[in-house]
This record gives C-alpha cells, sequence and structure tokens, in this order.
C-alpha cells in the first residue's frame, strides 16, 4: 500500500506571507506535485500545524486546496491549530466522543490511529486521561493486527534543544499506553520540520520537513526555535509485510535528473 504524509503547512490568511514564504502557494505545489507523480497513492496524512494561527480563512484555504487533491485526505492538529475553528470549516471530519480529533480506520496495510495532541494556548503537546483512554481502548480492541500511529509532538527528545521544550509533555504516560504492544509497526509525527528517522522503544518513527518553513540543524540554540528556508518536503510512504519504507520528496527541487 501507497499512502503520503504531510504535516506542518501552517495556512495563513490567502495573500499573507509566512517568514518571508506563501504558506498556501507551497501547499498548492505539493498538492499539484502529488497529483502528478502519486495520484495512485490510497490516501494522505496531515499531521497537524494546518494553520499558523488557528484561523478561520486559513482552513478556508485549505478546504479549497484539498479539493483538487486527488486522494482522500486525513487531517490531524497540531499546537498552531484552533480545534473550535477547525471544526467549524471541516464539520464532517471524524472526533471521538469527547470531541477531540482522533480517529483510526482500516487500511489493507493494518489499522492507523490518529492522535489529537493539540492543547488550546500552547505550544508543546499534551494528552488528557481521556485521549489517552481513547487509545488505549483502539489498540486493545486491534491488537492482533499491525497499527500505525500518528500524532503532531513527538513523545521524546531529538536534542532539538527549543523542540524539545515543546515536545509532548509527560511522555512517559503515552509511553505506559503503548509499552509492549508489538503490533504497533510505526510512528509517524511532525512538529519538528526536519527530517528524521530512528527507533524509540522498539518502535520505528519518522518525520520530515514541512510544507512551509524550516527548522534549522541546530543542536545549540535554546529558547528560540532557530527557523531556515530549507526546501519544503512530503514523504511518499510504502507499507508491505514487515515492511515500511519512507521516502522523502523535496517537492520544490528543480535539478535536473540523468542517466547515470
Amino acid at each position: 500500500m501507497k499512502f503520503i504524509h504531510v504535516t506542518d503547512t501552517h495556512l495563513i490568511e490567502p495573500g499573507q506571507t509566512l517568514y518571508g514564504l506563501d504558506p498556501l502557494s507551497r501547499l498548492e505545489a505539493c498538492v499539484a506535485d502529488i497529483n502528478r507523480h502519486h495520484h495512485d497513492a490510497a490516501f494522505a496524512v496531515f499531521t497537524g500545524d494546518l494553520a499558523h494561527k488557528g484561523q478561520l480563512p486559513a482552513y478556508r484555504a485549505l478546504k479549497a486546496a484539498l479539493t483538487r487533491l486527488r486522494c482522500p485526505v486525513h487531517l490531524l492538529l497540531g499546537n498552531h491549530d484552533d480545534r473550535a475553528n477547525f471544526v467549524d470549516v471541516f464539520p464532517d471530519r471524524p472526533r471521538d466522543a469527547n470531541g477531540f480529533v482522533q480517529f483510526a480506520f482500516d487500511t489493507p496495510a493494518g489499522r492507523f490511529v490518529c492522535i489529537d495532541t493539540n492543547e488550546p494556548g500552547v505550544s508543546w503537546g499534551w494528552l488528557c486521561q481521556k485521549r489517552l483512554d481513547w487509545l488505549a481502548a483502539e489498540l486493545d480492541r486491534n491488537a492482533g493486527k499491525p497499527v500505525y500511529l500518528f500524532m503532531h509532538h513527538p513523545p521524546f527528545p531529538v536534542r532539538l534543544k527549543r523542540m524539545d521544550e515543546i515536545a509532548l509533555q509527560e511522555p512517559e504516560r503515552f509511553t505506559r499506553v503503548v509499552t509492549g504492544r508489538t503490533n504497533i509497526k510505526h510512528l509517524f509525527f511532525g512538529h519538528l520540520h526536519r527530517p528524521i528517522g530512528g527507533s524509540w522503544n522498539g518502535i520505528p518513527f519518522t518525520t520530515m520537513r514541512a510544507t512551509s518553513h524550516q527548522v534549522a540543524l541546530d543542536f545549540v540554540t535554546g529558547g528560540i526555535v532557530p527557523g531556515s528556508h530549507e526546501p519544503p518536503a512530503y514523504a511518499v510512504v510504502f507499507l508491505s509485510d514487515g515492511l515500511t519504507v519512507a521516502h522523502f520528496h523535496d517537492f520544490l527541487d528543480t535539478t535536473n535528473t540523468f542517466n547515470l
């Protein structure tokens, strides 16, 4: 199975710029590139920070841009998002019984579980007991099949000082829910605006650069987020029995290709 992972679109009001860039035009270029090269993807998953300030015009622009995407799309929230405004523009998107934008769905490769780590008014991630209970119940129901987790905030440090400060808070609570569940095959997340992969407590993970601005590769600076205008990217992910392969594609790269 093939799907697309996109993260951190950070849309603002159309016509405005953010850090010298136009997030909407970058998203539109991303959608066009996916349509051109990966229209056979089963779906796309966007792992949060859909809007930079959670404003209604940004979500309306997102909705319009996604109507041109030729595959279905699943949307998660990040710390820059506003849950109420998102629901206002996307009222038919799934939510749990407590109103959190978290949901799960079956795919040929297994169960995809999408988690809401948004906490209003703060930059870090949070999972209240209600959200953790929902996750535990979802994992219990699907103990016999492969599970892939999606969330915005990473539940562990990555050595980017400021980003580690605003990762998922009290991650040990999340760790207790997922520990020992050997059917969890991969964790996909956003928030970091960097191409990073590895393994956490035996669970492989990946994240990549945003479609908007990036976070610089800086292991020294603390207290602020060092920014970067590195190229935007999305991931093309292939899943098969016992194998997960993620390709990171810099969709604005104009480098010529040639035969070696």
